[in-house]
């Protein structure tokens, strides 16, 4: 079993999001959320994409678009880390990514198809570690983190985000 990280296995900003990723079934409970996620996605309509909670905020294609290329850091600093590569990672502006995106020219059907295609991608990947590989510590943006860590930070990222769709998007 995979197991909890521990409040030493990453920056404590991270536990924002780990401690939203309430299991020790970390392998079950990201597919749980992708077939959840994907079936709350398909709810929202191509023109409804678009929406703005507010001026200034990310449209629900940015924002589908952020969590997309979240998932794609964290899983390379996952794989990076697992493999046992030993140089640091940089950090993650997600506003120079958002900015740099034009997430709102894609069309909304082609974000949902890549985060089903990420979230895959990612399964794969974690499915691929041994139990020495889950613990294994390396640096990224400049603070230590686990690969396990990385696994509940991308779940709770995605929790994150969920939960500000249904509570302000709406």
């Amino acid at each position: 079993m995979i197991g909890s990280p521990t409040r030493t296995e990453a920056a404590e900003y991270y536990y924002t999001y780990i401690d939203k990723a309430q299991t020790d079934d970390i392998l079950g409970h990201l597919e749980t959320q992708s077939s959840e996620l994907l079936a709350y996605l398909s709810t929202i309509g191509e023109e409804r994409s678009l929406y703005r909670y507010q001026p200034g905020k990310w449209s629900f294609r940015e924002a589908l678009n952020h969590i997309n290329d979240t998932e794609r850091v964290f899983s390379c600093r996952a794989l990076w880390i697992a493999r046992g590569a030993e140089a640091p990672l940089p950090g993650f502006d997600q506003d120079l990514f958002a900015a740099n995106a034009n997430a709102d020219a894609v069309t909304w059907a082609a974000h949902i198809e890549e985060f089903r295609a990420i979230r895959a991608a990612t399964m794969h990947l974690l499915h691929s570690f041994t139990p020495e590989a889950w613990s294994r510590a390396g640096i990224a943006g400049n603070n230590p983190i686990t690969t396990r860590a990385l696994a509940f930070i991308i779940a709770g990222h995605v929790e994150h985000h969920r939960r500000i769709f249904v509570v302000r998007y709406q």
